[in-house]
């Protein structure tokens, strides 16, 4: 294999959505394996779907993720810049060459005169298409005489440069993913490569810095795929099929039914993220959630991506970011769309946060929870964390689940005080009191003992007493193994809780 270099090239209109970011992880797992490059290419060409804070937001989304790029904007490169705004001048002179071969040619139609076109086509029922049946009809340097298009240009009318796309001709190319995928140039039209403004368009800024930028691989989503034959064609009409890279169509990510493609709307309605970070749009204000600030752990979002279209061929299903590198191959991604489970997402965040080391989190609860951690040593908030941990499948549900460790409760289940407090339950939960200021030992499994051993002894319902019980420590019927909350908490704050509860009353 000649050296691997590959590509994520996104264009800043937005933040990223899943998709993009599966295609960003799939070009550095290839880029790893293979001891290749793995490139960032920011493809702004188009200034009118420029979003503000798009560009810092694929930045922050690729460290996040640990997707570390070898060349870029900001790291620099051999090919730099890789901004697509900052290469701006050099793509006319590969649109000229075409000029000059006869592969492409000016088109002067106003956009009120290709509105009029496409409703005048309308009108017949048919669908206006700007190519080799068309564009003798319309307003270019192949329908003008040669002085007509020179007087144009003297005068100063705008055009942009069109490909001219061969007439009812076979392109095929293969595909690592698809196999050998075969078009029609009747099924293309003759796209605009170079806009009235001098800037390109997506197709040719794209393939011009694919073949400067020495690409081998062009890893990206489905959606591209209609225009790879319009791609082929732009390197063979440059003279670069020699060294074209090779395609590989990435499948579509499904909505969780598995009808039509994940969108951004589908996420916040069925309550899971779709965006790697939460997004606030700059325009409407409206807001999306972001895996990050839902609680997911980076290495979760970089398993749930990877097994959306590919799969090990063996039972495993967590890895770490080298493992990935070591087992990735993109003969094992399928053509078939993978749908999204929003379970199987929680799952896999919950399987990574049992595997996260207790110190982790240690850290998170001294944040959390700031001077009233310091009660703790840090081998207490590790036995904290070993307490609650099964419980966590999101980060965000650390403060949930501890919180009681920190703050006495303000708030109480007060269902739960009017269906099961007795007439007896302060008179029992003031007799435990005063029986757990006489224990010397606090640890779990004394007080498991001593507790049963005082409960049977009063001739007391078990449930009588260690319902009401919870409600004074936590506030409602949530929480750990009692006996082991107790223990964390100690004598004097368990009494003394109990003790506002029977206050309260």
């Amino acid at each position: 294999m000649t050296e691997v270099r590959v590509r994520f090239a996104p264009s800043p209109t937005g933040p990223l959505h899943v998709g993009g970011v599966r295609t960003a992880l799939y070009n550095y797992l290839f880029a790893r394996k293979n001891r290749g490059t793995f490139i960032l290419r920011i493809e702004d060409t188009d200034q009118t779907r420029y979003v503000p804070g798009a560009e810092e937001y694929i930045f922050e989304s690729l460290k996040w993720l640990g997707l570390n790029f070898d060349e870029g904007p900001g790291k620099g490169g051999e090919f730099e810049p890789y901004r697509q705004s900052e290469r701006k001048l050099l793509y006319r002179q590969y649109a000229d060459k075409m000029l000059k071969d006869g592969n492409a040619y000016l088109a002067f139609d106003s956009p009120k005169e290709l509105e009029a076109k496409r409703l005048e086509y309308e009108q017949q029922g048919k669908v206006f298409k700007y190519d080799c049946q068309t564009r003798l009809l319309m307003k270019n340097s192949i329908s003008l005489t040669e002085q007509e298009t020179v007087n144009l240009i003297k005068e100063g009318h705008p055009y942009v440069i069109r490909i001219k796309i061969p007439d009812n001709r076979e392109i095929r190319f293969n595909d690592i993913i698809r196999g050998e995928v075969v078009f029609n140039s009747h099924e293309l039209d003759d796209k605009v490569l170079l806009k009235a403004d001098g800037l390109p368009t997506y197709h040719l800024a794209n393939v011009t810095d694919d073949y400067l930028m020495k690409i081998s691989h062009v890893i990206r989503g489905e959606e591209w795929l209609p225009s790879a034959p319009l791609h082929v064609l732009l390197y063979e009409f440059l003279g670069w099929q020699n060294v074209r890279p090779a395609f590989a169509h990435l499948p579509l990510i499904m909505k969780p039914n598995g009808k039509g493609k994940l969108s951004k709307r589908d996420g916040d309605a069925g309550g899971f993220p779709v965006f790697l970070l939460e997004w606030t749009d700059p325009f409407s204000g409206e807001m999306y959630s972001g895996y990050r600030e839902s609680g997911y752990l980076p290495d979760a979002v970089i398993n749930i991506l990877a097994f959306l279209g590919w799969n090990p061929g063996t039972e495993k299903e967590l890895f770490s970011l080298d493992e990935l590198v070591n087992e990735f191959s993109l003969e094992r991604v399928g053509k078939s769309g993978s749908r999204f489970d929003p379970e199987k997402a929680k799952w896999y965040n919950h399987q990574f946060i049992q595997n996260t080391d207790n110190q982790y989190f240690v850290g998170l609860l001294r944040e959390l929870f700031a001077d009233k951690a310091l009660i703790y040593s840090d081998k207490e908030l590790e036995k904290i964390v070993s307490l609650v941990k099964d419980r966590l499948y999101f980060i965000n549900d650390l403060s949930i689940n501890t919180q009681y460790f920190f703050n006495a409760p303000d708030s109480y289940d007060e269902n739960f005080r009017l269906k099961k407090w007795k007439e007896n339950t302060d008179s029992v939960l003031a007799d435990l009191a005063h029986f757990l200021s006489t224990i010397d030992s606090f640890s779990s499994e004394d007080l498991h003992l001593s507790i049963k051993d005082f409960i049977d002894e009063k001739q007391w319902n078990m449930g009588d007493v260690m319902n009401p019980l919870r409600f004074c420590l936590v506030g409602s019927q949530s929480g750990i193994h009692l006996f082991e909350l107790l223990a964390v908490l100690g004598k004097e704050e368990s009494i003394g809780r109990i003790r506002k509860v029977i206050h309260k009353a």
